[in-house]
């Protein structure tokens, strides 16, 4: 989360909006974007239905303005990995 907090104005120079999501309530992301400075969203999917859609786990999805995913990274990729996806989708 930290890493792309740090990219931030590179991802939005690419007209990407960065997201974070997790089961976790509103107030549990207010504190946790507060602890660490995010300045971007962290979304509640408290039903699972993203979850569910996607998959469980901690990973990462560049998804077009179309709805299609174009990149999956388990995990956390490197911002230049991902910074380099969405370049191709220019």
């Amino acid at each position: 989360m930290q890493a792309f907090q740090a990219d931030l104005s590179r991802f939005e120079r690419l007209n990407a909006q960065v997201l974070g999501v997790s089961p976790d309530d509103v107030e549990t992301h207010r504190k946790f974007s507060a602890s660490l400075g995010l300045r971007f969203p962290l979304v509640t999917d408290k039903g699972g239905a993203i979850q569910k859609r996607y998959a469980p786990g901690r990973i990462t999805y560049l998804v077009d303005k179309n709805g299609v995913i174009r990149f999956v990274q388990e995990g956390m990729p490197k911002n230049a990995d991902f910074l380099r996806e969405l370049e191709k989708l220019k």
